[in-house]
């Protein structure tokens, strides 16, 4: 699975993924400088299926089921807090199809 990590996303988080997943992020594209439009567009035109952030703001400025990208925005910033939820995380990551948003709460 293609799966893109937005800008905040702790990249320590990709090791936890499993090998299975091939993880970039917006840094490492090119792309921190697209606003979410712009990104989700170019990250759905790329061939990734799915977009993981932390900008919680993300629900209120796209319309879910308008992306053929899966999107999961991930509760908190904090690498610990993630860390201990990764179980989470990554389950949430594994069962995203196309077209969700789906929201993991870091407690």
């Amino acid at each position: 699975m293609r799966i893109l990590f937005d800008q905040g996303t702790p990249v320590p988080l990709r090791n936890l993924l499993g090998s299975h997943h091939k993880v970039e992020t917006a840094f490492e594209r090119g792309w921190s400088t697209l606003k979410n439009s712009a990104l989700l567009t170019a990250v759905q035109q790329e061939g990734f299926e799915v977009f993981v952030t932390t900008d919680r703001n993300l629900r209120y400025q796209v319309t879910p089921g308008s992306w053929t990208i899966a999107i999961v925005v991930l509760g908190s910033t904090s690498w610990p807090r993630i860390e201990k939820a990764a179980t989470a995380v990554k389950q949430t990551i594994d069962a995203a199809l196309p077209g969700s948003f789906k929201e993991v709460d870091i407690p």
